[in-house]
């Protein structure tokens, strides 16, 4: 490495628009999706002496956002039933389509191990590793948003 802060801009330049893609499909809106890529990247910054070495730095930015927008979008689905419960929930309205329709029906965990896995098509084991899970639970989360996604297909 010559220079890391060109590396740096240059792994940004490549990585920012797949990354902003990833988080979307997970079910972030795009200007969430900016914010938790932003503060992925402003945490690379301060670690990239570090994160330079690794085989894919890639990797480690997309593992902190996609956790990152997972836990958002939990904390939003559960005060959503508990507004829905209070009945005060409106309707809520996603994309067309019958794929997002299937994904909108996944919980986040569900919807971030079939996107890494079928939209970027990364290995379980990679997966696992990125959002610091087992394997087993890469996996269970997989089968889980197949069978969703085979409901929905027949619904």
């Amino acid at each position: 490495m010559d220079d890391p802060r060109a590396d740096l801009a240059a792994l940004y330049r490549q990585s920012w628009p797949r990354l902003i893609g990833v988080l979307v499909s997970i079910g972030a809106s795009r200007v969430d999706a900016e914010l938790v890529a932003q503060d992925a990247y402003a945490r690379l910054l301060g670690r990239w002496d570090a994160i330079c070495r690794y085989e894919d730095p890639e990797a480690w930015v997309r593992g902190v956002a996609v956790r990152t927008i997972v836990g958002r979008l939990r904390r939003r689905e559960v005060a959503a039933r508990a507004l829905a419960r209070l009945g005060g929930g409106a309707p809520r309205r996603g994309p067309a389509g019958e794929v997002a329709a299937a994904l909108a029906g996944m919980t986040p965990e569900q919807r971030a191990v079939v996107v890494l896995h079928e939209v970027m098509e990364l290995p379980v084991e990679q997966i696992a590793q990125e959002l610091e899970l087992p394997v087993g639970g890469v996996n269970a989360r997989l089968a889980r948003a197949r069978r969703a996604l085979k409901v929905a297909e027949h619904a």
